[in-house]
């Protein structure tokens, strides 16, 4: 498909989840919560999983897949229980409930703090400013020697990449959100610099993707825990909450990449979500069993936690990606937006 068409096809999509979630907003919202709105919002399930299969290229494909098929249709299975970002009293306004349901933010919770663990941080726009000058010299100038690079550069190359072009992305989404409903509305942190991460409870809770995290622990880890936890016992009740979470979490990016890639999963992907679920279940059994007795020197921790962030990264997370040549096309798609 011409660039031209493509881009027409991915307004063309947008349009529709807006005036899908025009209908969620008059009609759904009116009807009492619980079985009755689920069974009128069901209908818009099936289109927002349908519209992203019309988009090939990736940096356009992405968004339309995590917008509408992962957030999109998370929020309105929330949304149909009266729970999560859509749901408020007083009801949100049109422009609000639209901004919330189609892009990666959520208001900001006045319980949520960012922890930084040193004395000094730089302002977000310096930060931000560096970081898309290191992603510019990933894009146009490192990654064109990947023959040469010994195969764990390339992981942290890629895995920075992806990093750093989720961030930026989700940031100025924010801003254009922000610039739609005011400046006065507060979202909350949607990254929160997670190479800083101490643990995996750490990168995954606090840090890496927030937005996300928040619609899985709504939607997912929360029931789950209530549910099991009397029957089985607070701590495992919280254990098998996480498992189940990163296995959801594993097979919504192994949909992702199909989406991207429209090739049949292999099921690593689904693998490193699974392991880094029993990981991090582990972890907080320990956690609960040291009680606070004895803790690692944050940087060994941290340093543990992205050394295995990165080999099971190269070994099951990026091994399909790589191997059918996504990293190429992104790389490729990316450096022509940046010489335009």
């Amino acid at each position: 498909m011409e660039d031209g068409e493509e881009l027409k096809t991915f307004i063309s999509i947008w349009i529709i989840a807006i005036l899908s979630i025009c209908y969620c907003y008059l009609i759904p919202a009116r009807i009492s919560h619980g079985v009755p709105r689920l069974l009128s919002l069901l209908p818009i399930i099936p289109v927002f999983s349908i519209l992203p299969l019309r988009i090939y290229t990736v940096h356009l494909a992405f968004p339309a897949f995590f917008f509408l098929v992962w957030l999109g249709n998370f929020k309105l299975l929330l949304f149909a229980f009266n729970r999560g970002p859509l749901s408020s009293t007083p009801r949100l306004p049109l422009r609000t409930f639209i901004s919330l349901a189609l892009l990666p933010i959520n208001p900001k919770q006045s319980h949520y703090k960012i922890s930084n663990p040193f004395p000094f941080s730089l302002p977000k726009p310096i930060l931000l400013s560096v970081k898309a000058a290191i992603l510019a010299v990933i894009v146009l100038h490192a990654y064109e020697y990947k023959e040469n690079l010994h195969w764990t550069v390339v992981i942290v190359l890629y895995f920075t990449y992806v990093y750093l072009s989720f961030e930026l992305g989700f940031a100025i989404t924010a801003i254009l959100a922000l610039i739609f409903l005011g400046f006065d509305f507060q979202i909350d942190p949607q990254f929160n610099e997670p190479y800083l991460a101490t643990s995996l409870q750490d990168f995954w809770g606090r840090r890496w993707n927030l937005v996300s995290s928040s619609i899985l622990r709504a939607s997912v880890y929360n029931p789950i825990r209530a549910m099991c936890t009397p029957t089985l016992s607070r701590l495992h009740g919280q254990m098998l909450a996480i498992f189940v979470t990163f296995v959801v979490s594993g097979l919504m990016h192994e949909l992702m990449f199909f989406y991207l890639m429209r090739v049949w999963p292999t099921w690593e992907v689904t693998w490193f979500f699974v392991l880094h679920g029993l990981f991090t279940a582990t972890e907080v059994a320990v956690k609960d069993a040291v009680n606070g007795r004895f803790r690692l020197h944050r940087m060994v921790s941290g340093l543990l936690t992205l050394v295995f962030m990165f080999m099971t990264a190269g070994w099951l997370l990026l091994a399909q990606p790589l191997k059918n040549g996504l990293d190429i096309k992104v790389i490729n798609e990316f450096s022509i937006l940046l010489k335009i």
